[in-house]
This record gives structure tokens, sequence and C-alpha cells, in this order.
């Protein structure tokens, strides 16, 4: 064998290595963007969580969350490694107000799993067949709530406090509201007390839900509309607002009520399912929702399900489903819990409640970042607990997608039983004059061109003077990370906008002294003033103090740089690091405006993408006029390379001098982990200033990879790819000199 030449010449054996070490790397790099997903879904779900917790204010349905809450269970399941103990997966939902005083639950109160469909929901049930032994298994199923998770304490039979569900181990203290809800009792009934025994002065948390009924949601909405405020969107948002009053004479004007169905610990009672334990809430005086039954095989499951949802309608409560229980405690106890929900129970959620309408006309909603959104609007038609009249149909390939025409019968729910959305057309009641609708080719706010890009659902108005777009423009031209303009806050600009004073982000520099002055701060005087002859309830004006203030601010903008001029003007994509890129490589704006789309894409750090969008924004003759008007007023809009270079020095605290002569050109370097004198931000400027590469992830091209405390995956691939690790400590020398120490 030894002698057998080889069919690839001289050709070593060394490929089968390779292509192992092809195989590991692509391995690394699939975990590293498993990882990175997981962090997203991790960020994303604790974003929505507070928004539906916290504010009561959800942005996307319950099925869009579930499913990202899924997902992360799956990457998971197959990346044990990657579970935080902060994930969402690990812990109860939910959202614990600074303005109430905390309360530490005498138990974790659990989430619920939650079965989308009726497979979800069989799976389950084999489950806990498989588990308990088929045909052992009972069930209690009842209806689910859709209110706010409360507990109600009670010590020797008299209630004591209340609490929201919180985040499951701490909620907030909302006693004094609770007082307010009539169905719940101060005093548990003699009856209950004597079932208990020699428990009874025992302390006891139960649990339940809060809930509007929809004749109340109906009279608050109509006052709400009476008084020209914005209306609840459901009975749920509008139970967890009432419940969550400082004053508690607000909470007795909105009717609320209670259903309660649970308890911290069911030893004092000494009851043994589910079912005993709910007629003892009722015998002790406790509001128990009746629409409850015992189910002995899933089949009589699957009907409960079936009757509950085809007569959600006939209620005087919003219900989202059913809650499937084993009903025996000691089979409870032998199914447990995971990190977040019950195993021996389920959430069966049903399918939103849908109504037909007709469409018509299909409307353009310019938002904030210039996007043209189609929005329907329908005949009003009551779903869900609430009128509406409108939905968003997101972009032209949904319209496509869907085969909406204005004149169509549609489909409408809400999703989530929150928000609005159309499901389709009914074909069969098509008239012969529907409309195909298309998107305009110009802004409809302003009349600019429409820009689409290829490969892009989004169409988008560009013009930097376009009304619907004006004040987060505005916004952003001040902030901090851009323009830096003091004392400019949304109040402000509201009134600046009111006055006509803005119109355009170069009107800030014709503001005289004088117009701020006289702006209101929407506030009033408290009290008569006669000295400045003032009453009370008279608008408090801005005043020459904080005028004066915020013309200085609006002068010394103007010093500065390019790099956040381009930045501030919104240009989609143009971030401050590529706004600085940009402004380095050009260094004026008439040389930016004259360069080609290969030209800017060309740039380290730009590409096609960003080039595009940059020659669309220069391409519109509002903008720059809009630039000429800023130059006129005094901004330069050229970059100063030695002003850059200190201001960097000044933001980074790198040397200058050192600075200039860029030491760390062609390096690269990652950071990861907690790092002590500087965030991580901070750090990579300073690398940066010194003419190194900061990259976010790290491979073979890495040139350092600097791990503080809590360092994760991205340790683990640097010392598998041998790339070498620096403490922070390393990177402070690198930054002082200049230099990287041997490894």
């Amino acid at each position: 064998m030894a002698e057998q030449q080889s069919l690839f010449g001289d050709m070593s054996f060394d490929a089968p290595a390779s292509a192992a070490q092809s195989a590991q790397a692509t391995a690394e790099d699939d975990r590293a963007r498993t990882a990175a997903r997981a962090a997203e879904l991790r960020h994303l779900l604790d974003y929505h969580a507070y928004r539906y917790y916290a504010l009561d204010a959800p942005e996307i349905t319950d099925a869009e969350f579930d499913r990202m809450l899924v997902e992360l269970q799956g990457i998971e399941a197959d990346y044990p490694e990657l579970v935080t103990p902060d994930s969402y997966t690990q812990r109860v939902g939910g959202f614990v107000s600074e303005q109430f005083t905390p309360v530490t639950h005498m138990a974790r109160m659990y989430s619920m799993d939650d079965a989308m469909n009726l497979g979800e929901l069989d799976e389950w049930l084999q489950r806990t067949e498989d588990a308990l032994g088929a045909g052992h298994a009972t069930y209690t199923c009842e209806l689910k709530i859709d209110g706010l998770g409360v507990a109600v304490t009670y010590e020797n039979g008299s209630f004591v406090r209340a609490a929201t569900r919180g985040d499951g181990t701490t909620g907030e203290d909302v006693s004094l509201n609770v007082r307010t809800i009539k169905d719940v009792p101060m005093h548990l009934s003699e009856a209950a007390l004597a079932h208990m025994g020699a428990d009874r002065a025992s302390v006891i948390e139960v649990r339940g839900e809060v809930y509007m009924p929809k004749g109340s949601f109906a009279r608050l909405n109509a006052q709400a509309d009476a008084e020209g405020r914005e209306p609840f969107a459901n009975p749920r948002n509008a139970a967890a607002g009432s419940l969550r009053q400082k004053d508690p004479k607000v909470t007795a004007t909105r009717s609320l009520a209670t259903f309660m169905y649970a308890i911290a610990d069911t030893a004092p009672l000494h009851v043994d399912s589910q079912h005993a334990f709910l007629e003892w809430l009722n015998s002790a005086g406790f509001s128990v929702n009746p629409n409850v039954a015992r189910c002995a095989t899933p089949a009589e499951v699957h009907s409960f399900c079936a009757e509950a949802l085809a007569h959600r309608g006939d209620l005087d409560y919003d219900i989202d489903g059913v809650v499937v229980k084993v009903d025996a405690f000691d089979q409870q106890d032998n199914l447990g819990f995971t990190a977040r929900a019950p195993r021996w129970a389920i959430a069966f959620k049903f399918p939103p409640e849908e109504k037909t309408t007709v469409l018509r006309e299909i409307r353009i909603q310019v938002g904030r970042t210039g996007v043209l959104t189609p929005v329907a609007e329908f005949d009003p038609v009551t779903v869900a607990g609430s009128t509406i009249s409108r939905a968003t149909l997101h972009n032209l390939d949904e319209i496509r997608r869907k085969d909406v025409r204005v004149g169509d019968t549609i489909i409408v729910h809400k999703a989530g039983d929150v928000i609005p959305e159309v499901v389709g057309p009914v074909l069969d009641k098509r008239p012969d004059d529907a409309v195909l609708w298309n998107m305009p080719a110009v802004c409809p706010a302003c009349g600019s061109p429409v820009v689409h890009e290829d490969g892009e659902v989004a169409y988008r108005c560009v013009s930097i003077d376009c009304p619907a777009q004006l004040k987060e423009r505005l916004l952003h031209w001040v902030s901090r990370g851009c323009m830096d303009i003091d004392g400019v806050g949304e109040e402000l600009v509201d009134r600046m906008i009111e006055a006509g004073l803005l119109h355009d982000v170069a009107d800030f520099y014709s503001l005289t002294v004088d117009q701020i002055a006289g702006l209101e701060t929407g506030r009033t005087y408290l009290k008569d003033d006669k000295k400045k002859g003032v009453r009370a309830g008279d608008p408090i004006p801005v005043g020459m103090t904080i005028a004066q203030k915020v013309i200085d601010e609006l002068i010394r903008s103007k010093e500065q740089s390019l790099g956040r001029v381009l930045f501030a003007l919104g240009i989609r994509h143009v971030g401050k690091s590529v706004g600085e890129l940009i402004a380095r490589r050009f260094l004026t704006i008439d040389a930016l405006v004259l360069a080609s789309e290969d030209d800017i894409a060309a740039c380290e750090g730009v590409g096609p993408k960003i080039a595009a969008s940059i020659k669309q924004f220069l391409a519109v003759p509002e903008n720059l006029e809009v630039l000429q008007r800023l130059r006129d007023a005094g901004l330069s809009l050229e970059e100063d390379l030695g002003k850059a270079a200190a201001r960097t020095a000044a933001e980074t605290g790198v040397d200058m001098d050192l600075a200039a002569g860029q030491p760390l050109a062609g390096l690269t370097f990652v950071l990861t982990g907690t790092l002590e004198n500087r965030t991580r931000d901070e750090a990579g400027a300073a690398l940066k200033a010194l003419g190194a590469k900061v990259s976010g992830s790290v491979s073979k091209k890495t040139s350092y990879l600097v791990a503080g405390p809590k360092a994760g995956s991205k340790l683990t691939k640097a010392q598998s790819l041998g790339v070498p690790v620096l403490d922070e400590a390393a990177l402070e020398q690198i930054l002082a000199t200049g230099s990287v120490p041997e490894v």
C-alpha cells in the first residue's frame, strides 16, 4: 500500500482534516448565528412583555409572541448552554411597577403553556396520559378569562391585602383598589372556615382574574369618547388600567369583577382536587365561573372546548380560550412544573373572533421613517369587545397576496383579540366593480416621488420636509447622538410645530428668542399672581431665560461635525459611525453630492445598500434646498480632520498624536463580557480611533478578542480558533501605547 500512487499525484492526504476543520468552522458559525438569534428573541420577548404587562399597550399579537417563545424554547432545547437565568423561558412573564409597594407571594405564580390548536392540545393530553397512565387522568376544564391576574390574602378568614401577579414572585400591592370590587369578600364565610377545621386561622392566598364586563367596558369607552379621551383597546387593557389606578375612587367607578380559581397552598383547605377546591371557593363567598366541567376523557375535553368557542360571544365578559387542568392534586404534584409553567395544565387558545364587513377605501399612512403603509377603511363592526373600522394592510405585497380589492366584502378579526387585521376577501361576494389598488407614485403628504428599492416590500418618501415625518425628524436632529441640542424636547417641538415655526430642520436656525419665549409649556399657573398679571389656569410661557439657552444651544450645534450632520439628517441606514466614515472619506457635502453610488459604496464599512440610500436622499431637490439653508445658517457642512481627531481623542480618551499615526490599522478586535473602566461601545470607539476595525463576531480573521467577566460564546469560539485573548488590563495598555502586548 505504501507504494500505491495517489490518484491526485503529489497532493498530500491532509484534505480530510481540512474538510473536518471546515465542517467544524461551519458548525461554529451556525452556533454563533443561533446564539445571536437566541439573544435577539430574549430581547424581543422582554420588550413585548413590558408593552403587554406594564403599559397595557401590546404591539404584537399573542400568537406572534407565542411563536417567538416557542422558537426560543426550541433553540434552548438544542443548545442548553445558551440558556440564561434571565431568559423568558426560565421565568414568569409580568412586571412590577415602582408606583406600588412590592408584595412577595406566598408561592410562585406561574404562567401557563399554550396550545394554539387542537393538534397541540392533543399532544399535551397524550403526554399527560402517558405520564399518568391511560384512563387514570380526569380533567377540570375552565374558561380562560381575559383579565389581569391577582392574589388576595386572608388571615383568620379576613382580607389582608391584594397584589397583582407581577413577575410571578413579587407583585404590586393593589389592596385599596381591590377592596372596591364588590364580589371580593372581606371575610370568608363561616361554612368555608368550618371546613378548614383546625386550620381556619391559617394565612391563605387565593388567586384569580380581575376582569371588566362588556357592559362596563362599553360605558367606559362611551364616557371617554364624550370627554375626548382615547378609548381603551379592549376590556383586558381597561381592567389592567383600572386596577392600577393611584386613586381607589377611580377604580370604584369602573365596575370591575373577579373569578377565582387557584390558591398558593391547598393544605389548609383539606380538598384533594381542583373541582372540590372550586366548590370550596364558592362556599367561601368568592365569585367562581359557573362554566366548568369535569372531563373523564380527551374526547370530553374536546367537546367542552368546542362548546365554549361556539358560545364565547354570548358571555358578558371576554374569554380567549379554555384552561385544562389535571383534576387530582396528587397527580398535579407528580407531574410538577417546568421553569415557567405547570406540566399539569395547559391553555387552549381560541382563534380570533371573525366578522364580515365591506372595504370602502384604502388610504396611505406615512410613517415617521417615510414608509407608506396602506390602511383599510371599512364599515364599522364590533369584534372582540370593541368597534373597529380601520386596519393596516402592511404593504402592497400583502394586498396582492390576500387579493383584497376596494368594494370587497372582507373578513376581519383582532389578531390576539387586540390588533385589527384583514383576513381576506369573501370571493363569492365580490362585486363586478371591485377596484384593484396600487401604491401611489407620489407621497400623499408632500407630493414627492415615492422610492421603492429592489428586494424590499416598503415604498418610501425620502423628502426631508415631508410633514408626515416632521416631528420625528426634528426630534432626531436635536437628539444627543446627533446635533446634541440640549433643552429641546418633544413638548417644545410640538409647540413650535403648532405655532408654524418649524417645517424642516433648517428652520431651527431662524428661530428668535422672542418666538421661543412666547410659546406655552403645556403647564398652567396653580394660583393667581398679581405681580405677573396671571390667574390660576393661565398657560405658563417658556420665558426668556430658557429661550436664550435654547438659542445658545442652537448656535453651539453649528460647530458639529459633518458626520453628525449626516446622521442627524435621518438618511436611511446612516448611523453615527457610518456618517463619520463618509465624512472622513468625502470631507464636504458638495463632494458627497457629486460622488457616484459606486464611489460611496467603495468606502469601507458602507456598501451598496447604504450608498443607494444616500443617493436617493440627495436626489430629492427639497433635501438639497434644506442643506443649502443649513449652510446659509452657518453650518459648514465640511469635515475638519484636525477637529475630528481632537474630538475623537476627547470622546475616547486616546492620545491625539497616537491616533494620528493609526498604530492599530489592519487589526480586527472583538469585545465580549463586562468591562469595568469603559462600556464596550466606548472601548470600540477608542480602538477605532487608533485605526483598528471592531467586529461583532469572532472568525479566523479576528486578530484579538478582548474578554471581560461573563464572557460567553465568543470566548469559546475564539479559543477553538486559536484567536489570542486579552483581558481589560491589556486593552488599557493598548489604548495608552498603541502597541499590542505579546500573548
